[in-house]
């Protein structure tokens, strides 16, 4: 990391633009690249070392941003207004970098979990109250109301009953991309290791039917799975009675689970950036990459999603494919999105967001590739569509939207039981039944939320702790948070409105 009393972080030695550390006034000099300040350039703005023609290539990671869109002299401040979007090739270069099979640790790190009768393992202990349309969302919140407060003080090895609520399920065809997702999502939910007990409640009439769910997931009635629809069940009140009779019945045996040593193989970590900011691909991200790269060697499973966000930096990711087949699937996605983007009057460039755009980051490409580097240099084994189950160990990729709650709720109904969330701005994301651990990109903004962020990234730019020794601490944090440590979100009770599938396809 750059010396701390050093204005800018040069990335790649062959960047046209460095930056800042801190906000720099104009006519300042910067001694270590030798230019003078010509604007005033925020924390985490992007600021010229050379002059770049219009139309020129403007580079940062020793990788594309952009174009420039006028001249720029050195010292300028580079942003919205000189900067823009421009085609240009990308090699893919399939399987280029990919390493030979991961070499496991020969004692793998272990943490405390929750290890099912059918063998799965779990971070957490709840019970789901799911909705499989609109139409029963409330009944199912009215069920999970019953035990709030202290209705659960004799149980205390459950962490709650989350309702399982969305906006969709019916005004929706009745086959296709939209209907499989949702599909998909819920039977995810419903199957996930820290739901200890699952009731699933339908209208009647829908389009999701309940009878889908059950014939597509194989489940089947007993002790702790139960289906219903309000319509056979005679109305709310008689649901919901019955619905809290279920979970009262589940209670007693669902609080006899003990944790017990588990290898770290058993972890599923879901990687998302959100409200990222000009260092989110310089501290946190890359530390994340750190300990997405530690859980792989221990046997472990990463899953990086946002497709529309690694838009311009696919090109890394195949190069680690292990094979080409793994490698087009990615490329497959990416031409899909461009598809689907141009299809609603939109572009794939639209991104980064207002907050995004204050923080510092300019174009797609540029947030792209801070926010690859989650992903550690693992190689990537495979890649998923929305949702479907992550069984492959390794470094994996799931075709997801940017938005963070869909892209974290596609992971978790994939099978993601453990959530790593970098922000810069300040994200509060929080998601039952996964525990979201927040690590924050700079310690100003670390200061200012410390009740919501986990870990303060922004150490590495203060020049304290180098980005290998981050990325094992939050490592051994994922570790202590899979054992039952409560996240900061947790503490919150954040996560009961974060569950959002991935709507396509018209409404009707």
């Amino acid at each position: 990391m750059t010396a701390q009393n050093q204005l800018t972080i040069r990335l790649n030695a062959s960047d046209n633009v460095v930056v800042a550390r801190a906000d720099i006034a104009a006519g300042t000099d910067i001694p270590e690249e030798k230019i003078i300040s010509r604007d005033e350039i925020a924390f985490g703005h992007k600021v010229a070392v050379s002059a770049i023609k219009s139309g020129d290539a403007v580079t940062k990671y020793g990788q594309i941003i952009g174009f420039a869109s006028k001249d720029i002299q050195p010292g300028e401040h580079v942003h919205s207004h000189n900067l823009s979007m421009g085609a240009f090739d990308r090699d893919y270069a399939f399987c280029a970098d990919a390493t030979a099979a991961t070499e496991l640790l020969a004692q793998p790190a272990t943490f405390s979990g929750i290890v099912r009768p059918d063998g799965r393992v779990a971070t957490r202990n709840y019970i789901g109250v799911i909705s499989s349309v609109n139409c029963s969302a409330s009944v199912c919140r009215f069920i999970a109301d019953a035990f709030r407060g202290d209705a659960l003080k004799d149980f205390p090895n459950i962490d709650g009953v989350v309702p399982i609520t969305h906006g969709t399920g019916c005004g929706m065809a009745a086959q296709g991309e939209g209907f499989e997702y949702l599909l998909n999502t819920l039977n995810g939910y419903a199957r996930h290791p820290n739901f200890g007990g699952v009731l699933q409640i339908g209208l009647g009439c829908e389009v999701m039917q309940i009878d889908s769910l059950l014939k597509d997931s194989h489940f089947k009635e007993g002790p702790f799975f139960h289906a219903m629809t309000i319509q056979d069940m005679g109305g709310i009140r008689s649901t919901v009675d019955r619905g809290i009779a279920f979970i009262r019945d589940m209670l007693p045996e669902l609080n006899r689970v003990e944790r017990q040593p588990v290898p770290a193989s058993q972890l599923v970590l879901g990687l998302q950036c959100g409200g990222s900011d000009g260092y989110s691909g310089i501290t946190a991200n890359p530390a994340l990459g750190v300990a997405s790269d530690l859980l792989v060697r221990n046997g472990g499973t990463a899953i990086l999603g946002e497709t529309p966000e690694v838009y311009g930096a696919e090109h890394l990711l195949t190069r680690r494919a292990v094979s080409r087949e793994v490698g087009e699937k990615l490329i497959e996605r990416i031409k899909w999105w461009e598809k689907y983007t141009a299809g609603h009057g939109g572009a794939m460039d639209n991104n980064p967001s207002p907050g995004n755009k204050a923080g510092g980051l300019t174009t797609i490409l540029e947030k792209s590739l801070g926010a690859v580097a989650k992903g550690g240099s693992s190689n990537l084994v495979e890649v998923l569509e929305y949702a479907r189950p992550a069984t492959t160990k390794g470094f994996v990729f799931m075709d997801t939207p940017g938005h963070d709650p869909v892209s974290l709720t596609g992971m978790v109904a994939g099978g993601a039981n453990i959530i790593c969330f970098t922000t810069g701005r300040g994200s509060v994301y929080g998601c039952r039944p996964v525990p979201s651990i927040k690590l924050a990109t700079n310690t100003e903004m670390y200061n200012r939320m410390s009740d919501d962020m986990d870990i303060n990234c922004g150490v590495a730019l203060d020049g304290d702790v180098g980005i290998q020794a981050l990325g094992e601490q939050i490592f051994h944090h994922i570790l202590e948070v899979a054992s039952g440590r409560q996240s900061k979100s947790e503490t919150f009770l954040m996560g009961d409105n974060e569950f959002i599938p991935w709507q396509l396809g018209a409404v009707m």
